[in-house]
C-alpha cells in the first residue's frame, strides 16, 4: 500500500536512505551518506513524502519537492520486486511533469528511468562528490 509519510516514521525512511545511497552509490565514500545523514533527516519533513508498506513494515518510499524526484528509496529486500515501479507510478498519476538526477554510474537507476520513460535532458558535475550526473524528464 502506498500512502503519506507520517513524520513518527522518520527513522525508518532514515535507515533506507542511508543503506539504499551506501549501496547504489559504492563508488561514493560512505562517509559522505553519513556526513550528510543529519541534514537529511532535516529537510526530509519539507518534502512530499509517500511511502511503501507492506505488513506494517516501510519498504520504500519517493521524495518530492514540487515535481523534482529527490529520490525513491527501496529497502535491500524488497529491491526488483516492483516496489520502485509502484511508487513512481503513483506519482505520475498526479503530475504531467517530473524531473530527477541521477549518477552517471549507477547504471541500475538509468536503466529503470529510461524504462519508465524518463529522457535525458543533461549532464552536469556533482559539485559535492565530483560524480557526474545526468539529469532526466518525463512527460505525459
Amino acid at each position: 500500500m502506498i500512502r503519506k509519510f507520517e513524520i513518527i516514521e522518520l527513522d525508518a525512511v532514515m535507515k533506507i536512505w542511508l543503506e539504499t545511497n551506501s549501496t547504489a552509490h559504492d563508488f561514493i565514500d560512505k562517509s559522505y551518506w553519513q556526513g550528510n545523514y543529519e541534514r537529511v533527516k532535516e529537510m526530509l519533513p519539507n518534502a512530499t513524502i509517500f511511502v511503501y508498506e507492506s505488513n506494517n513494515i516501510i519498504q520504500g518510499f519517493i521524495g518530492l519537492m514540487g515535481s523534482y524526484i529527490a529520490g525513491i528509496f527501496v529497502n535491500a529486500a524488497s529491491q526488483s520486486k516492483g516496489v520502485g515501479k509502484l511508487l513512481l507510478e503513483y506519482v505520475k498519476e498526479n503530475n504531467a511533469e517530473l524531473s530527477l538526477q541521477v549518477y552517471k554510474k549507477n547504471a541500475r537507476a538509468i536503466t529503470f528511468y529510461l524504462r519508465e520513460d524518463f529522457v535525458i535532458s543533461n549532464e552536469k558535475m556533482d559539485e559535492d562528490t565530483g560524480e557526474l550526473e545526468l539529469e532526466m524528464n518525463w512527460s505525459k
